[in-house]
């Protein structure tokens, strides 16, 4: 075969492979193009939901009373109408995000093919991107939700759909109006009007040139242009944008030279989404309101738009003791974070590199200097680097000159809290508090967090006991004990008093918080018999079958210890909690109705249900809360108990109305940091006075009279007769005679609770039981 045949046939070959493959590629793409659009790779809003986009009512939130207490929209807007704008706004707008606006029809192929070259095959980054106003909008109404990389091209391409189908419903006017009212601005602002009163505290039409062009400038980053924090990046970038300006023949030269020649002036009235009553709660709320709507369409094929279909949710909260809890928690708060800096000083642990280095080396910086191939050293002085940022302080300032290891210190030190109030007999919800700042930090300390409860777990004990026969006058030995097959484990009490040859009765030992007590009263109970009881009460969390359960080594949620004592003040019986009651369509009609799904069974009699209440009283009369009523002046009927972990970590407090359940808590969410002192970590200092500081509140609104003037049923004269004893009865003569007080007493722990009582005092208490 002729050479010049062979190399024509060769090049016929390439082409034809070349164009097979085109041709399968572009076949790819179209079949992927449809596949999308079939909603293979998510959802797409159906044209009932984008035409309704502008005249979308919110979901609002309400309080047992039907106060409002916040609403749930698809983005924190401002609904300004177009006639609002001012002409120089859209002019800035359209001059620097999208120029030929006016002439796509959602998708700007001409900016797509710049991209392509510059930015994909030149890798220049300057050329700036693609996407058109009308694709921004979509990402603005239908928030990205990715967890990897390669998910962007789907997600694009959905974007460039919606664009399309926006396109086809609305005007341009009304695109630029929609995507005003929904981007997002610095500051966590949404929506131009938001934006015109938080940074000039003027509505938008008052706008001047170069304000809209401040405005239109940060739209590039919101961080980096904000002009509140970085004023001459803002000036830069708002130059920018007036030179668009006048490029496209919007504003003249002098104009332009007048704008940039001005300084900005900044009159800064914030406005946060995330700020109002009840945000942890209302976060839950939206939660559940996700799920429900996915259940409702699956039950009645009918879509639910939880952001846009004016929904009402009732719910069980109420808004004013909400209110009054977030006021005593920000009020406790701030002071017992100034302790707690000043009693640890110089000392402080999260000032230690063996602490924060761990934390450095999971921060997004640290991984990010990494990727880039930066060493140890380069890393460590780019995170030493000072700058401002903004990080939550007490102080009310946001913004603060430090480096990435300081706010990694400053995250680390910050203590958190939580209060939860709940009615015993329904489940409702009444006040929920998940942290000290929703806007900063989103962990929900009431479901999201487990942390050990502390002593707060004894009454569960305690009530064990009294179902398996102990009863409240029985004697147990103060003194503490080495136990030998625990490898030596010896629990002592608070106050580190010997307490040789003193005996103490149930109620005294609760009072006291004993340690040593609790733990004998699990090895007469049985630790099996103690879980069992927990569980009945509604502890869903594994619960470690070791004696420390006395001391409250379990690890549980603030809402599991809620429904735990909710048994308490309900004949013995669990309520599982429950924090929406209705949720109606915008015309009133009720789509769905909640309670709580209790199916706990009675876990305790009656009887030992008032004698517990009655030792928990005394916790607060005149034991370890005791300084709710000295420090409070609060004269309610209260039942509590405090609680504190090891190395005072966590500080816990229960209080019991006779018709509330309470539950505050305190502490670092760091574990290895906890209060220097107990002193000032204890339960009693650190999450009780939210508690004591709300009850104030509580007691003062009249309204409120059905909690504050609530009594506990007096007691029975069987349970007076059991509990007639003296608290402390004392070693007899011949005991004390033959007991040396300065050798240290060591056993065995009995973890099965076998009984080792004589057979007059099993005779006894048949008698006693509660027929």
């Amino acid at each position: 075969m002729p050479k010049k045949k062979k190399k024509k046939n060769l090049k016929q070959r390439i082409i034809k492979l070349l164009s097979l493959l085109i041709g399968s590629g572009i076949l790819l793409l179209i079949l992927f193009f449809f596949s999308i659009k079939a909603g293979m790779f998510g959802k797409l809003p159906d044209d009932e939901i984008l035409t309704n986009i502008n005249n979308a009512q919110a979901t609002e939130i309400l309080d047992e009373n039907n106060e409002n207490i916040g609403f749930l929209y698809r983005s924190y807007r401002s609904n300004i109408k177009y006639d609002e704008l001012p002409q120089h706004l859209i002019d800035a707008l359209v001059a620097t995000e999208d120029v030929r606006f006016f002439e796509h029809s959602g998708i700007d192929y001409r900016s797509l093919f710049r991209v392509l070259i510059k930015t994909v095959i030149l890798q220049d980054r300057s050329a700036g991107g693609g996407s058109t106003l009308s694709q921004q909008l979509a990402k603005n109404l239908f928030p990205r939700e990715y967890s990897y990389n390669f998910e962007i091209i789907p997600i694009k391409i959905k974007e460039a759909i919606i664009a399309t189908r926006l396109e086809d419903l609305y005007s341009k006017e009304d695109l630029l109006t929609l995507y005003l009212n929904t981007v997002s601005f610095p500051d966590n602002t949404f929506g131009i009007e938001a934006a015109s009163q938080t940074f000039f505290n003027k509505p938008v039409n008052r706008l001047t040139v170069e304000e809209s062009a401040i405005l239109v400038g940060s739209l590039k980053a919101t961080y980096t242009y904000n002009p509140r924090i970085f004023p001459e990046n803002s000036i830069e970038r708002r130059n920018v944008v007036l030179s668009q300006m006048v490029k496209y023949n919007k504003i003249s030269d002098k104009a332009y030279q007048e704008a940039i020649d001005k300084k900005i002036e900044l009159d800064y009235h914030p406005v946060k989404a995330d700020e109002g009553t009840a945000p942890y709660f209302r976060e839950q709320v939206r939660k559940e309101l996700v799920k429900w709507a996915d259940e409702y369409e699956k039950e009645t094929g009918k879509a639910i738009d939880i952001y846009g279909d004016g929904l009402k949710i009732h719910t069980t909260l109420n808004k004013k003791m909400q209110l009054y809890a977030e006021s005593a928690m920000k009020e406790h708060m701030q002071k017992l974070q100034k302790a707690f800096e000043d009693n640890w000083g110089n000392l402080a642990p999260w000032k230690k590199k063996s602490v924060y280095e761990q934390y450095i080396k999971r921060s997004h910086h640290y991984k990010a200097l990494k990727n880039q191939g930066k060493s140890e050293e380069e890393i460590q002085k780019i995170l030493n680097e000072k700058k401002e940022m903004q990080l939550f302080d007490w102080s009310g300032s946001d913004v603060q000159t430090m480096s990435v290891i300081d706010s990694i210190q400053h995250s680390l030190k910050t203590l958190q809290s939580g209060f939860v109030a709940m009615d015993p007999k329904s489940g409702a919800v009444k006040t929920w508090i998940g942290g000290i700042d929703f806007e900063y930090f989103k962990y929900d300390h009431v479901t999201q967090s487990k942390r050990q409860v502390g002593s707060t777990f004894k009454p569960l004990v305690y009530l064990a006991a009294l179902e398996n026969g102990v009863e409240p006058c029985d004697y147990f030995p103060a003194r503490a004990v080495s136990y030998d097959n625990l490898e030596g484990w010896k629990p002592t009490n608070s106050d580190n008093e010997d307490y040789a040859h003193i005996n103490v009765s149930m109620p005294e030992a609760l009072k006291k918080s004993m340690n040593t007590v609790s733990v004998k009263i699990l090895e007469e109970t049985g630790i099996r018999s103690v879980i069992n009881l927990a569980e009945d009460v509604g502890i869903k969390s594994d619960l470690p079958e070791v004696a420390s359960l006395a001391l409250g080594t379990a690890e549980l949620s603030m809402l599991e210890l809620a429904t735990a004592y909710s048994s308490f003040l309900n004949d013995g019986k669990a309520s599982d909690p429950y924090f929406i009651k209705k949720i109606t369509d915008a015309s009133g009609n009720v789509l769905g109705e909640f309670k709580s799904e209790n199916e706990y069974k009675q876990a305790f009699s009656g009887l030992n249900q008032e004698m517990i209440l009655e030792m928990m009283q005394e916790v607060v009369n005149s034991g370890t809360a005791s300084r709710l009523r000295w420090r409070y002046k609060l004269r309610n009927d209260i039942a509590g108990k405090t609680g504190t972990t090891q190395n005072n970590r966590d500080g816990w407090f229960v209080g019991l109305l006779p018709n509330l359940v309470t539950i505050s808590w305190t502490g670092s969410d760091n574990g290895s940091i906890g209060f220097r002192s107990t002193s000032l970590g204890q339960g009693a200092n650190s999450a009780l006075p939210i508690f004591g500081l709300w009850m104030q509140k509580v007691n003062a609104d009249a309204k409120l009279k059905h909690y504050s003037n609530s009594r506990f049923r007096p007691l029975s004269d069987k349970a007076q007769r059991l509990m007639d004893c003296p608290p402390i009865k004392e070693d007899g003569f011949f005991k004390k005679l033959f007991t040396n007080p300065d050798k240290e007493k060591s056993k065995d722990f009995d973890e099965d609770g076998k009984e080792k009582k004589g057979i007059f005092k099993r005779i006894k208490k048949l008698f006693n039981k509660d027929g």
